[in-house]
């Protein structure tokens, strides 16, 4: 028994801190493992409204070809917006700019009474709107998990362990508060 003591006395210390840190590492990897999960569903979103915009567009087009500068910067947004693939602060630029420009073509919209009763461009104002509810969604599952591994890589003593391995929390997803500001003009006449 005597022999033991010495042992139990390093030996346990040791295992504790062994046991400490695989479950904080595999904690990181999971969170990390969740925010490439939460990222691919913005992903898949972002490319469903990518594919409405070009239909919502040539709806328009149809009513209110006068207002072909409009429609034109909206779908250079969206190509833009496609085109993006840098980081979240990058893609959320761009996709800010897209939706300030999508709320000025429903503005536009109000202005054509036949435009607003028309059952296709309902149907894709409705698809679009549940997509960005899907958005808005799935970058506050991404923000979340982003916010987890943040804290969990700043923290003491767990910001040791993420240094020694490396992990770097990604940036958060967020839109510009400008197009959060930006309200569409409606005219009752």
């Amino acid at each position: 028994m005597q022999d033991a003591l010495p042992f139990l006395i390093v030996g346990v210390p040791i295992l504790l801190v062994l046991i400490w840190t695989i479950a904080n590492y595999n904690r990181m990897v999971r969170l990390r493992n969740h925010i490439t999960e939460s990222w691919s569903n913005i992903d898949v979103e972002l490319k469903r409204r990518y594919e409405l915009v070009p239909n919502l567009v040539e709806t328009v087009k149809g009513y209110a070809k006068h207002e072909r500068d409009t429609l034109e910067r909206v779908i250079e947004l969206r190509n833009r917006a496609v085109a993006s693939t840098g980081s979240a602060n990058q893609q959320a630029l761009d996709e800010s700019a897209l939706q300030i420009g999508l709320k000025q073509v429903f503005a536009l919209a109000e202005g054509y009474p036949q435009l607003k009763a028309d059952a296709h461009f309902l149907a894709l104002q409705q698809e679009l709107s549940l997509t960005e509810d899907r958005i808005a969604a799935a970058r506050r599952f991404y923000n979340g998990n982003t916010r987890d591994l943040r804290q969990l890589c700043e923290q003491f003593p767990t910001s040791i362990l993420a240094s020694m391995f490396h992990v770097e929390p990604p940036e958060f997803f967020e839109l510009e508060s400008e197009a959060e500001r930006v309200v569409p003009r409606v005219s009752l006449d």
